[in-house]
């Protein structure tokens, strides 16, 4: 079993940056999503079911995949100014 988790920051994107992914329907500036699975297509699938999420947009972008058979930093965050 593992954690995937897929996270998108739009803070430096730019209309410059024509294919940008929109992982999200809703307009968002940081997006993420974590999902415990035994494989990264069946995460894919679970993320399937939700509509909100795009999930050809997701499929690029390489996931953080965390083990759960160990200890290990879960998520971190810094936000600054």
């Amino acid at each position: 079993m593992n954690i995937y988790v897929w996270r998108h920051y739009k803070r430096f994107s730019s209309w410059s940056m024509f294919d940008e992914p929109q992982i999200h329907k809703d307009n968002y500036m940081m997006a993420e999503v974590a999902v415990l699975a035994e494989s990264m297509e069946e995460a894919l699938g679970i993320l399937g079911r939700d509509e909100n999420w795009n999930l050809e947009e997701i499929k690029r972008i390489q996931p953080k995949v965390i083990p759960v058979d160990k200890p290990a930093i879960i998520s971190s965050h810094l936000t600054f100014g």
